[in-house]
C-alpha cells in the first residue's frame, strides 16, 4: 500500500477515493428482465448523477441484477447493452467510471470499458482458481486479460482484482493466505487489490485488510461492507472505498440509492478528509 495513495490520485484526482455503485437493472435475455434499454439507461444515468453530484469520486457500473450470473460467457447483447449504458453515463457524470460484467466476464468488460470511456474495471479470478457460486472458475485470468488489453490498447484502464473474493469457496487454495494472493495479483500485473467481506453487503475482516496493506505496494481497495460506522477504523487501511449496499434504500443492493443515506456516508467521509 505505500505506494498506494499517489497511484489513486493519479487516477480519481484524491489519495482517499470513494466509488459509488450503480447495479444496472436486468439486461435483456436475463431472467429477470422486464424493462427496455432506453428506462434501465436513464435510471443508470439518474444514478450515477445522484452519487457524482453528492460527492463520490468515480461510479462503477456492474450488471448485478442479471441473476442468475453466466460463468465468464455473457452473449453479445450484454457487452452491447453495457457499453450503451456506460457510454450515456460517460456523457452525463465528468467523474472516473469503472465497469463489472458478472460473472468474471473481464475480457467483456474490458472492451466495454474501452468503447465507453471508463478508467478502470473490477477482475474476478485474476490470480489462482476457486469455486464461485457460478461454478469453478478454473483459469487465473492475468495472463490472457492482459494480453487482450495490449491487444486493443487499453493499457491506459486499470485493472482492480479481487482477492479471495466474496461469494466464493477458496478451499483449493487454502494453503495460501490473502496476503500471498495479493501478492501474486500484484506480480502478475494488477494495478490495485480488492479486499471483501464473505458475501456482499458484509465487512471486510480487519485482520485481512492489514495482512494485504502490509503485504504490497498497490492501492488497496475495500469491496463489501462499507458503512458510516465501521469507515472510520478502515479508512487508514485502505485507498480506495467501493460502495453498494449501504447507500441504496434499506441499505439493500437491489434498491435504488437513499439520498438520506447517500448523504450520511458523504458527511462521514467529509470529516475523516
Amino acid at each position: 500500500m505505500a505506494d498506494g495513495p499517489s497511484q489513486v490520485d493519479e487516477l480519481f484526482g484524491i489519495s482517499k477515493a470513494l466509488v459509488g455503485m450503480v447495479h444496472v437493472g436486468a439486461l435483456p435475455g436475463t431472467p429477470l428482465s422486464s424493462r427496455s434499454m432506453p428506462a434501465i439507461i436513464d435510471q443508470t444515468v439518474d444514478e450515477a448523477r445522484l452519487l457524482a453530484d453528492s460527492g463520490f469520486d468515480a461510479v462503477m457500473i456492474e450488471n448485478m441484477h442479471d441473476r442468475p450470473y453466466l460463468r465468464q460467457a455473457v452473449g453479445p447483447e450484454i457487452v452491447a447493452a453495457m457499453t450503451a449504458i456506460l457510454d450515456a453515463v460517460h456523457a452525463a457524470v465528468d467523474k472516473p467510471l469503472g465497469v463489472q460484467i458478472l460473472a468474471g466476464a473481464n475480457r467483456e468488460a474490458l472492451a466495454v470499458a474501452l468503447a465507453g470511456g471508463a478508467a478502470f474495471v473490477r477482475v474476478e479470478n485474476f490470480v489462482f482458481a476457486h469455486v464461485a457460486d457460478e461454478g469453478l472458475m478454473p483459469e487465473a485470468e492475468a495472463g490472457p486479460l492482459l494480453r487482450y488489453r495490449r491487444e486493443i490498447g487499453a493499457e491506459h484502464i486499470r485493472i482492480f482484482a479481487d482477492v479471495k473474493k466474496k461469494h466464493s469457496s477458496h478451499a483449493i487454495t487454502a494453503d495460501i493466505d490473502i496476503a500471498r494472493a495479493a501478492q501474486a495479483a500484484a506480480f502478475f500485473g494488477a494495478d490495485a487489490v480488492v479486499v471483501t467481506g464473505p458475501v456482499t453487503g458484509e465487512p471486510v475482516a480487519l485482520q485481512d485488510l492489514r495482512e494485504v496493506t502490509a503485504a504490497v505496494e498497490l492501492p488497496v481497495a475495500i469491496g463489501s461492507g462499507i458503512n458510516p460506522d465501521n469507515l472510520p477504523a478502515l479508512w487508514d487501511l485502505a485507498d480506495v472505498f467501493i460502495v453498494g449496499s449501504f447507500i441504496k434504500q434499506d441499505g439493500r443492493w437491489h434498491q435504488p440509492p437513499d439520498p438520506d443515506r447517500v448523504d450520511t456516508l458523504l458527511r462521514v467521509v467529509n470529516r475523516l478528509r
